[in-house]
C-alpha cells in the first residue's frame, strides 16, 4: 500500500481520543535533531526553480547574476521566511534583478490550491494544481495536547498517484502519472502553513505515491524541510511499503527521521495477496534490511499494520507478527490501521473486538503498539479519494479555472 496504505489509512488518531467527525492525526517523535543530509545533484528540469534550494545555492545564484553575496541571503529569507510567492513581490530584491530572474526564466515554484476540504475537527485536506495540470493531495492534522499546544502535521505526497497499487488502496486504484520534483513536495509544506496560518511542526511522507521510488527528490525535499524551513528531523517520517535495495541505501544517510514500513501481513503468502510489489521483495529481506537500518542508525523501525476483516486480522495473525518481530530484532512499534472502505473494494473494516483482540496480543508479547481509526470518508478524504474525484472530469482552463479557484472556501 505505498504511502496510501498508512496514509490512505493513517490520517488518523489513537481510538481513545476518536472524535464523531471526519479527523486525522499522526503520532510523531517530539525530539529535534541536526544532522546533515549528504547534498544531492538537482534535476536539470529544477534548474529554474527558486523553492527547494538552499541557502548556500541562492548566493551562488546571485553571484551569477552580478549581484552581492547578501541578495542570495534575502532570496532565502523571502523563500522560507515570508514565503513569498512570486519573483514580483521580492520587494527586499531590487527591480532589475526581480526583472533579470524573471527573464532568464526563474520562478519561486509555487502551486495554486484547486480544492480544500476541511473536516470537522480543524483537519483540512488540499487539492493542489500542478504547472502540468497534474492534481496531488496534501492533508493538514492539527492535534492540540493538554497543555494546550498545537501540533501542526503535513501528510505530503511524493508522487502524482502510485504504481504499486496495493489491493486496498484507494491512490493505486487511481493509476501513476508521475515523480513529485522538490519544490513539489516542499511547497506543500508551506500550502498547509499558508491555510492553517500556523507553522507545520511535523511531516509524513504518507500521502500518494511510494517514496523510495523517488528518493533523490524525497531526500531533495527533506533537506530543505529541514535546513530550510526548520523542521526538526525527528518530526519527519518517511513511510514506505517496501522498494528493493532502497532501505539499505537510505540507512547509508544516517537520517534521525522515522522509518515506517508498510507491512499489513505477518507472511510472504499473505503479504503477497495485499501486496503485489511484495513478490520482488521478500518479507525475510525486507526484514533484514529493516534490522541492518536499525544498527546502521540506530533509530527504531515502526511498522504499519492494516487490519483488513477476515483476512489478516485474527489473533493468529498477531501471534506470528509477534514471532516475526522479535526473531528479525529489538525495538519494535506496530501502528495497527483498522480498514476503511473504499469504493469497489471488496475489504471490510474489522469489528472493533478483533482490533482489541489483536492488540492485546502483541502487547502481550512485548510489542509496543497504537491502534488508530481512520476519519475523513465523508469528505472523499482517505488518500487519493479527493484526486480520483477531480480527475473523472478534465480541469478546467482560463478563466474558468480562476474563477473555481476563487470559488474555494477553507473554513
Amino acid at each position: 500500500m505505498t504511502r496510501m496504505a498508512v496514509f490512505h489509512q493513517a490520517c488518523t488518531v489513537p481510538l481513545a481520543r476518536a472524535m464523531h467527525f471526519r479527523t486525522f492525526s499522526i503520532a510523531c517523535s517530539s525530539t529535534a535533531a541536526n544532522v546533515t543530509v549528504p547534498s544531492l545533484n538537482k534535476k536539470k528540469e529544477d534548474s529554474q526553480v527558486l523553492l527547494g534550494m538552499s541557502e548556500q545555492d541562492l548566493q551562488q545564484l546571485a553571484l551569477d547574476f552580478g549581484q552581492q553575496n547578501y541578495r542570495g541571503k534575502q532570496l532565502h529569507h523571502l523563500l522560507y521566511k515570508r514565503k513569498v510567492k512570486e519573483i514580483q513581490d521580492f520587494s527586499h530584491l531590487p527591480l532589475p534583478f526581480r526583472n533579470e530572474l524573471q527573464e532568464a526564466g526563474w520562478k519561486v515554484g509555487r502551486s495554486p490550491i484547486y480544492k480544500a476540504v476541511t473536516a470537522a475537527d480543524g483537519t483540512i485536506k488540499l487539492l493542489v494544481k500542478l504547472e502540468d495540470n497534474r492534481l496531488v493531495e496534501t492533508v493538514g492534522i492539527p492535534v492540540k495536547d493538554d497543555k494546550g499546544s498545537v501540533r501542526l502535521t503535513a501528510c505530503v505526497s511524493s508522487q502524482v498517484g502510485c504504481p504499486l497499487r496495493c489491493s486496498f488502496c484507494a491512490t493505486g486504484k487511481g493509476g501513476f502519472s508521475r515523480n513529485l520534483k522538490r519544490h513539489e513536495i516542499v511547497e506543500q509544506v508551506l500550502a498547509i502553513e499558508e491555510v492553517f496560518k500556523n507553522r507545520v511542526t511535523n511531516v509524513v511522507f504518507m500521502g500518494m505515491g511510494e517514496p523510495m521510488l523517488n528518493m533523490k527528490e524525497v531526500l531533495e525535499a527533506h533537506r530543505c524541510l529541514n535546513k530550510d524551513i526548520q523542521i526538526g528531523q525527528r518530526m519527519i517520517t518517511i513511510s514506505t511499503v517496501g522498494v528493493p535495495n532502497t532501505i539499505r541505501k537510505l540507512a547509508s544517510y544516517k537520517l534521525q527521521s522515522t522509518l515506517a514500513i508498510s507491512l499489513h501481513a505477518p507472511n510472504q503468502k499473505l503479504r503477497e495477496k495485499i501486496v503485489p510489489s511484495a513478490k520482488s521483495y521478500p518479507l525475510d529481506a525486507i526484514m533484514k534490511d529493516c534490522r541492518d537500518y536499525f544498527l546502521e542508525t540506530s533509530r527504531r523501525v515502526s511498522f504499519e499494520y492494516t487490519l483488513l476483516a477476515g483476512v489478516n486480522d485474527a489473533v493468529e495473525h498477531a501471534k506470528e507478527l509477534a514471532e516475526l518481530l522479535h526473531e528479525w530484532g529489538p525495538g519494535n512499534h506496530v501502528n495497527l490501521i483498522p480498514f476503511n472502505p473504499i469504493e469497489g473494494s471488496e475489504y471490510k473494516r474489522p469489528y472493533k473486538k478483533s482490533v482489541l483482540a489483536f492488540s492485546a496480543a502483541l502487547e502481550s508479547r512485548k510489542i509496543t503498539v497504537s491502534v488508530r481509526q481512520t476519519r475523513g470518508l465523508d469528505a472523499s478524504a482517505a488518500c487519493g479519494q479527493l484526486r480520483n474525484e477531480f480527475q473523472k472530469i478534465p480541469l478546467l482552463s482560463g478563466a474558468e479555472d480562476q474563477q473555481s479557484q476563487s470559488e474555494i472556501v477553507v473554513a
